[in-house]
């Protein structure tokens, strides 16, 4: 009977995990709908959607807020910066310029930089098989912005300033994504994101106000797309996905659920062909086949069937650098 009720928690975990995987891979078709929207206004208002979320979220579950050292204030301001505001600058503005699918590839490449900078900053073992899934990443990304020849690669076309931009996505979030290690360690995820949300938020909010874009009147000008949009990135794509992601990851551990990322790209990439009309390329559709198995590659880990499933926290892993990694990289979302 338990092995049963189990498996059935297992089972429903996998399910919450893939819509969460959907989910950021939605996020590319909603940012790109509001491409007629101020960026950092935008951005503006989606975490502070995320930020009345989760604090509910933490009030209703128990889980309440955690006090936090001067120090702790620091980084998490610092995250902030990274993962937040620089994140949805290059985020909102790359998508003014490239389809949402480009974009969502070109984002996947996250694990694989994420891997690089633990290497070269922490001296992370990086295994043969995890160089293999880096290649494949990279040379999947080559494929997709050169348009089938990896020499042409930003080289010129109207979507040169996009793919560059939105490769400023994937260094803010590595950046963000490798050095809260010491804070995920003792505030724990959930509450390093909620904080770092929070600190992001104000700057958004702040640079928005001084540059004049900071314009609530305007929402009522929305149209029914916009304001579901926005919607669907703050609460959805944020909120629900984050008490999800991380909710999986206490519960089968942080290897099986990095396999999921392997579906945030593909998510986007059907999303902008069904809901954007966008047009799928041979290379786009070659590049991608590379990138999601480069990801699947990167998070296989020989033998972490039980033993590894079953730790429960990133906070008592042996391996916090590289464990945070992986959990984290699910932020290919956007």
């Amino acid at each position: 009977m338990n092995v049963a009720k189990e498996r059935a928690g297992d089972a429903a975990v996998y399910v919450r995990l893939a819509l969460v995987a959907v989910a950021w891979g939605g996020t590319f078709i909603a940012g790109r709908s509001l491409a007629g929207v101020a960026p950092m206004f935008s951005a503006s208002l989606r975490f502070l959607l995320a930020s009345a979320a989760l604090s509910l979220f933490l009030v209703v579950s128990g889980k309440g807020f955690r006090r936090v050292t001067a120090g702790q204030a620091l980084v998490v301001t610092l995250l902030g910066f990274c993962g937040i505001f620089s994140y949805s600058f290059f985020f909102f503005s790359g998508l003014q310029h490239i389809s949402a699918s480009r974009a969502a590839l070109i984002v996947a490449l996250n694990p694989a930089v994420m891997a690089l900078i633990a290497y070269l900053f922490y001296h992370e073992r990086v295994s043969a098989l995890k160089m293999l899934g880096i290649a494949l990443c990279f040379g999947g990304v080559a494929l997709v912005v050169g348009g089938g020849d990896p020499q042409r690669a930003g080289a010129g076309g109207s979507g040169w300033l996009g793919e560059a931009l939105i490769g400023g996505c994937v260094l803010s979030w590595s950046a963000y994504s490798v050095f809260c290690k010491s804070v995920v360690r003792q505030l724990g995820p959930l509450h390093t994101v909620t904080y770092s949300i929070y600190a992001g938020t104000l700057m958004l909010a702040a640079y928005t106000a001084c540059t004049g874009a900071l314009d609530f009147a305007a929402v009522a000008q929305f149209s029914s797309g916009e304001m579901l949009s926005l919607l669907y990135l703050g609460i959805v794509g944020s909120a629900v996905a984050y008490i999800w992601y991380y909710d999986g990851i206490q519960k089968i551990g942080v290897a099986r659920a990095g396999v999921f990322i392997a579906l945030n790209p593909l998510a986007a990439v059907l999303f902008g062909a069904a809901l954007l009309g966008e047009q799928m390329t041979l290379a786009t559709l070659l590049g991608g086949a590379l990138i999601i198995t480069g990801i699947v590659v990167e998070n296989f880990r020989s033998g972490t069937g039980c033993a590894q499933a079953a730790e429960p926290r990133l906070e008592v892993s042996a391996e916090p650098s590289r464990e945070l990694s992986t959990k984290l990289s699910g932020q290919a979302r956007g």
